[in-house]
This record gives C-alpha cells, structure tokens and sequence, in this order.
C-alpha cells in the first residue's frame, strides 16, 4: 500500500487555494478536457488539470510552475469541467497566494513580454486580458 504525507505548508497552501477560489479541489478527476481546451497551455510549463493534481496532493512546486501566470483567465476550462470546477478561480487563488507572499514571476508589462506573446497568444487570449484590465 502506498501511503503519501503531506506537509504542513502543502495542506495550508491547498486549504487557502480552496478558501481563495471557493472551489472543492478534490471535484477533479484529471480528465484533462480543461487542458486540451486551453488557448495558451502551449506556453505553459504545466497543463492546468496537473496544476489541480499538485493542489491536491499538496506539492509545493506547483508554486515553481508559470502556468497560473499564463493563464488567460478566458474561463474555457471552466466552461468545458464536466465537474464544474472553475479552474480560473484556482489559477487566480495560485497567482494571490504568490503576490501575498510578494512573489512574482512575469512582468506582463515589459516590452520584451508583449512582443513575445502576442505572436503566440490566440487572439481570445488576448481579449480576455483586455477585459481583466492587464493590458
């Protein structure tokens, strides 16, 4: 029988994940219809469903990843959970929890940024953004 442990710090990030989001992220089954509907998951390190499974077990180096800084929070996944997890609302929850711990990791302001992306950003994307006030 395998047996997994979870630290203290894993247990508090995933209870403050699910306090931020109001999501349940045990709702998730790692279907992957969030991942394979994703506009940007190309620029992700990791597909938003294997972001949910690190909450879940409580591994911290979901901290590590740019995926929620990526995310567009077009709320595709969202609208494809056959679970009707809002998995925006956790890469938000993710992205807050980095900036209360005064972390960050895009600039999404710099020059270089914008010019990378916006070749590579669909345009969904980007009106996403717009409509966030991001850009």
């Amino acid at each position: 029988m395998v047996v997994f442990t979870v630290s203290e710090k894993g247990l508090e990030l995933r209870k403050t994940v699910e306090e931020i989001s109001g999501q349940n992220i045990f709702q998730c089954y790692q279907c992957g219809k969030c991942s394979a509907t994703c506009p940007v998951v190309d620029s992700m390190d990791v597909a938003p469903n294997k972001i949910i499974r690190y909450v879940q077990m409580g591994d911290l180096e979901v901290l590590d990843q740019n995926t929620f800084w990526v995310c567009a929070a077009c709320f595709t996944c969202s609208a494809r959970c056959p679970r009707s997890v809002d998995i925006a609302k956790i890469m938000e929850a993710l992205r807050n929890v980095m900036l209360r711990n005064k972390q960050d990791f895009i600039n999404i302001y710099s020059k270089e940024f914008i010019e990378k992306m916006i070749e590579e950003i669909p345009q969904m994307a980007i009106v996403a953004a717009i409509k966030k006030g991001v850009w």
